[in-house]
């Protein structure tokens, strides 16, 4: 997977790269779909979910740019992958996710690979963390229509956020960069994501 799909596709992050080598994708997906565990495609995992294809899960993670120090904010825990991956590269992540089966699931599976710098909680992502913020990065997994203002608020001055926005097929990724206090943002990728649900107030201007 690292060899043949991450690399040719321009993921040059040797610690991101390291992560997605060792963190075990199998354990993330279905039993009947453990066979396509490594191609590069996004997998359903139940509950109308889905679980990120490896280059886009590379790809966001090293935009990012992880620290070893950092604390992270995930909005979208689905099956805990990559979660799993930024517990591999920071402090500590946090993750929320709205269906509490899966985040129940995802809790127990991570706790059983042994990544106890990983935290999930079910919960409306787009309100965030409060009680642990700031986060030094937020990465999300489901696309809302706006950038939602909780997140941004969390988000520490010098901090980056990769998020997807947009309805239906018309989605874009997009990287933010708070300075002080102001946002800088542009989009980087076209991506298919499936639908933030939740209630959060549009982004403040200015």
């Amino acid at each position: 997977m690292v060899e043949e799909q991450l690399k040719p596709r321009g993921i040059r992050d040797e610690r991101v790269l390291a992560a997605l080598g060792k963190v075990p994708r199998e354990e993330f997906v279905p039993e009947n779909e453990r066979s396509e565990a490594y191609s590069d495609q996004s997998l359903a995992i139940g509950h109308d979910q889905t679980i990120s294809q490896p280059f886009i899960v590379a790809y966001m993670t090293e935009q990012l740019r992880p620290r070893p120090t950092d604390r992270v904010l995930e909005v979208g825990t689905g099956s805990g992958y990559q979660a799993a991956i930024l517990a591999e590269l920071v402090a500590e992540v946090y993750s929320i996710e709205i269906i509490e089966p899966l985040a129940r699931d995802a809790s127990a599976r991570l706790a059983r690979l042994g990544y106890k710098n990983a935290h999930v909680k079910a919960g409306d992502g787009s309100q965030g963390w409060a009680e642990v913020a700031p986060f030094d990065s937020i990465t999300v997994t489901c696309a809302p229509d706006h950038v939602p203002q909780a997140l941004t608020d969390q988000l520490k001055d010098g901090g980056r956020m990769v998020i997807p926005v947009g309805v239906g097929l018309d989605q874009q990724l997009y990287l933010l960069e708070k300075k002080d206090g102001h946002l800088d943002q542009r989009a980087i990728l076209p991506v298919r994501f499936v639908p933030m649900v939740g209630q959060a107030p549009p982004q403040k201007s200015g």
